[in-house]
């Protein structure tokens, strides 16, 4: 596949679930835009056509209390 080619049929259905695979296994969708020489819109795309269930930004933060202040490092 040459960058910017596009791809349709059962070559985007391959791809589509090796992609989906690979993010099911934790990758994130940088990665796997940037190992297939794709676009981050791309790869989105791709995901969001095999009904991913998308993790949000950023990883895991943790909770905070309500009512408790942050730290303020003094």
């Amino acid at each position: 596949m040459r960058k910017g080619e596009q791809i349709t049929g059962t070559a985007r259905e391959k791809l589509a679930r090796e992609m989906k695979e690979q993010y099911e296994g934790g990758r994130s969708i940088r990665a796997i835009a940037e190992a297939y020489g794709r676009s981050y819109g791309f790869v989105h795309r791709v995901l969001t056509e095999t009904d991913v269930s998308l993790r949000g930004r950023g990883g895991e933060h943790p909770q905070r209390r309500l009512g408790t202040a942050a730290p303020s490092g003094r």
